[in-house]
């Protein structure tokens, strides 16, 4: 197969991609985007394993339950947990663990009853995957459980921390098609990284049908310990490194840890475009402004395109008591749930059709969302590349008695595929020009491309190229 080179938009040459990810080409039916499938938990990479077994997600919960002291029954104000704080232990007095000790499987049994599986199913009969978010987000807490050892708290004291997820670093998904929604599916997972309050999981999703796994989902969450108030970071162990397996694990998740540094300060958010970016956004500023004109206020939609701002959708959301935590705040995962789930609403109605996810990455939690406030969601189109639609969704708290009244706590970044080539989304603001900027990078971030910079070689007559 020739290698595809996208133009346009700045050059894609698919001749750069990783090494370590060139091992097997897809070639759309569209012939839009050729992009490497991997089988993450087939591969080479490095994998902890262990027979632990902690059954289903429900007596997960059951077990986080009992463990942090949570009594059932919903209070306007929480109940104290002031009198935990003194277990609190010092870092230094908390043993080493390893990745083994944290490693467990949970089940989730849909084979067992239709009861299970209705929580499961969407209405295409498939399983549906913001629901599979929420209970990764809960499997990370129950890793974070097993992780964090306090010799010295006294038999029958609840354990004095809160976990609560920092960010959700990179989500993707393979097998989709083959997924179903009567079979059972597990979830496992151990500590790769610590530091002195948070750690870093990793999470593998399978399913067991006719016989043989399918690796679907690998998940990667940063979680930090809180006190048991929730207003203070709290030590946890050191992560000990055994053999060599753990240790190529830990040395690929300070690799991003360090990635996450670089990524958070060179955001297109914070810090200018570069410079073959700020290319793409005049040359976008050129097509949509009309020829021999001198009124740059006045824009014209090129032909099979779409506006920015026509291309998203928003709902407003009380969330209840029963998505709550020990504080009153709203669980992660259920935002998440919901972000997914809004996400694909406005993904399906640009397409005209069904799309399928390809990655979810760079979910950030900056703010609490408590049970008492509203919260709103919306879902932006900012990005497409042929069969490839970028969203960003925004998660936004309206707390009617404080003086900010609407605060955004959460982003999330979605990539969805379609079986057919894409109108193209354009921006008509500055803020929406660097939306589309940040959507670019973040799709080709999702399908692991990694163009060069400028866009150094003419395109031979012989290579196919495709616009992004």
């Amino acid at each position: 197969m020739q290698p595809l080179v996208a133009s346009g938009l700045g050059r894609l040459l698919v001749r750069t991609i990783r090494p370590s990810t060139r091992s097997k080409w897809l070639l759309n039916r569209s012939c839009c985007i050729a992009v490497p499938t991997r089988a993450f938990a087939q591969s080479h990479e490095p994998k902890v394993t262990s027979d632990h077994r902690s059954g289903t997600l429900e007596e997960v919960i059951q077990k986080i339950q009992e463990q942090s002291g949570v009594d059932v029954g919903y209070h306007t104000v929480p109940k104290s947990r002031d009198h935990l704080l003194k277990h609190q232990p010092k870092h230094e007095d908390l043993p080493p663990r390893t990745m083994l000790d944290s490693h467990t499987t949970v089940l989730l049994p849909l084979s067992a009853s239709e009861l299970i599986r209705e929580r499961y199913v969407n209405h295409l009969g498939r399983v549906r995957l913001g629901r599979i978010m929420e209970e990764l987000d809960m499997f990370a807490v129950w890793i974070c459980h097993r992780h964090v050892k306090l010799p010295a708290l006294p038999k029958g004291v609840p354990l004095p921390y809160t976990f609560v997820t920092l960010l959700v670093d990179k989500v993707e998904f393979i097998n989709l098609e083959r997924l179903q929604v009567n079979q059972d599916i597990q979830i496992s997972g151990h500590v790769s990284w610590t530091g002195r309050s948070s750690m870093e999981i990793i999470i593998y999703v399978r399913q067991l049908a006719h016989g043989e796994y399918i690796d679907v989902t690998k998940a990667i969450f940063v979680m930090v310990a809180r006190n048991a108030t929730n207003t203070g970071a709290a030590p946890i162990n050191p992560l000990q490194v055994g053999d060599e397996t753990e240790t190529l694990i830990q040395q690929q998740a300070e690799k991003r840890q360090k990635m996450r540094r670089i990524t958070a300060q060179d955001s297109v958010l914070t810090s200018p475009p570069r410079e073959h970016e700020q290319t793409i956004m005049y040359e976008i500023l050129k097509r949509t402004t009309p020829l021999n004109g001198m009124d740059l206020n006045k824009r014209v939609l090129p032909p099979k395109c779409r506006w920015m701002e026509d291309s998203l959708q928003t709902t407003m959301i009380a969330p209840f008591p029963e998505n709550r935590n020990a504080q009153n705040t709203i669980f992660g995962g259920y935002l998440m749930r919901q972000a997914v789930e809004i996400s694909f609403i406005m993904a399906s109605i640009y397409l005209g059709d069904r799309p399928i996810l390809k990655c979810i990455s760079d979910i950030s939690f900056m703010q609490p969302v408590n049970v008492n406030t509203f919260l709103q969601l919306t879902a932006h189109v900012v990005y497409t590349a042929q069969n490839y639609v970028q969203l960003m969704t925004v998660a936004q708290v309206w707390d009617l008695k404080s003086v900010d009244k609407v605060q955004t706590t959460n982003v999330f970044y979605l990539t969805y595929r379609a079986d057919k080539v894409l109108d193209e989304v354009l921006p008509r603001s500055y803020r929406e020009m660097l939306w589309h900027i940040h959507g670019r990078r973040k799709l080709l971030a999702a399908l692991d491309l990694q163009p060069e910079y400028p866009d150094p070689l003419p395109v031979n007559r012989e290579q196919k190229t495709i616009s992004t």
